[in-house]
Formats: C-alpha cells, structure tokens, sequence
C-alpha cells in the first residue's frame, strides 16, 4: 500500500513511521509513506500556497493550483481530505481502505483549502473528531496509521484484530498483567482459573458494561434486536 502526504511539512510526517511496527512495515515493502509538498508545483513566483479567500474573511487559503497539480502528478489514487465537516472515521472505514493500493491524504493548512479541490480531486471527506487543529498532519497520520495495521502482515499476529475495540460494535474488555495483586488491586479470580469459556464470558460482559459507561452512544445501538450477547 502507498500512502501519499500533500503537506507543507514533510518533516512533521516521516518521523512517525520510522519506527516500530509501522517502521518494520515499511521496512518489509508492506506500506510506503510518501510526502508531495505542493509548494514544488506551485506556478506563483515567490512560491506562495495560500491567498486571501474570496469574499472577505480571516486567514488564508491553500490554493487550487499547486494542490490539484501535486495530486495529479501522483496519478491514479484514492484522495482524501481531512475537514470538520467531513465524516467521522471509523475501523469499518479503515478495514475498507486497507483493501486499496494508493492512498493521498491531503493536510491542509491556514483556514483549509479551496473548494475547488475538493470538488474536482478529492474521493472522500473525513473528520478524526469535533475540534480543530492546526493542520491536517496529524489527523491524515492517525487515518493512515489505523489503515495500515489492517493490511495483512502489518501487526505480528493477525488475530489481534479481532479483539479489539468496535469490532463487534463494542469497546474492548480491560486487561490485566502479572501481579494478580498490585497495590491491594487484585486480578478478577475468574482469570486465573483457566476455564476460557468462562473467561470469555466475563470478558464479553465487563467489555458491555465499559461501554456502557465510557460510550452510552455505542451502548445505545447494542439494544437492537440484531445483537446477540456472546456466551
């Protein structure tokens, strides 16, 4: 897989996956991190990106030119653009991009970008969460790091996937580690008993009741008729 990063800042983007996991996937060929600085395509002579917006308004904009012409030179691609009014991603968003070959995030900068862009370039519009950030680095960096570790041979052991948090529409159960008592905190008993169909009984309802507190929202659709409680 080949992810492509239109930014202004490369250097806020390659340190992330020079190491551990991600580090180790590149180094097998499973994914290639990209950076394409529009500031390179950009026709204006004193190299600028941004300009006014049209209209009236604080801050500038990224402009259409360099952008769209940096993603045209990346060629056949799935383009996503990062934005507050996008969709919130999800893991079924990211198990589905996973099955891609070329992904371009673009991070934009100052007030965003031109609509224009958007409108003729981009598949696909997402938001990481209702806030804002100073760019587009960072959220671009968590959709590729949670696309990456679906593709196979990303993560040491594939069946990791398949205990984790929203993959059964609810948060993962807590985990323990040795000591089974620390600081007058002991292990839930069950854990040590070795009996897996009733560790995982257990695991399934303190998994419930940790959404139901941390995440009413996603508690909320388990009453459907459709979910069946693991046993």
């Amino acid at each position: 897989m080949k992810f492509n990063f239109i930014t202004l800042f490369p250097n806020l983007v390659t340190p992330y996956f020079s190491d551990s996991i991600l580090g180790r996937a590149q180094t097998s060929g499973l994914i290639e991190i990209n950076c394409i600085n529009p500031r390179d395509f950009t026709q204006n002579k004193h190299k600028k990106v941004d300009e006014y917006m049209v209209g009236g308004g604080a801050g500038l904009l990224m402009s259409a030119q360099p952008l769209c012409d940096a993603i045209d030179r990346i060629g056949q691609t799935h383009v996503i653009y990062l934005t507050p009014a996008g969709k919130k991603f999800n893991q079924n968003d990211a198990k589905r991009l996973a099955k891609l070959e070329n992904i371009s995030f673009i991070c934009g900068r100052y007030e965003g970008i031109d609509e224009r862009v958007i409108e003729s370039r981009v598949n696909e519009v997402f938001c990481i969460g209702d806030f804002i950030l100073t760019g587009g680095e960072l959220a671009a960096m968590c959709l590729c790091d949670a696309i990456s570790r679906n593709i196979a041979g990303v993560l040491g052991n594939a069946n990791s996937l398949d205990i984790e948090s929203f993959e059964d529409g609810i948060l993962e159960a807590p985990s323990f580690t040795k000591p089974n008592i620390f600081n007058g905190s002991p292990v839930p008993s069950a854990f040590l008993k070795g009996n897996h169909s009733i560790i995982n009984v257990l695991k399934n309802h303190m998994a419930l009741c940790k959404t139901r507190f941390f995440r009413p929202d996603l508690y909320q659709t388990l009453k459907s008729p459709n979910f069946k409680e693991k046993r």
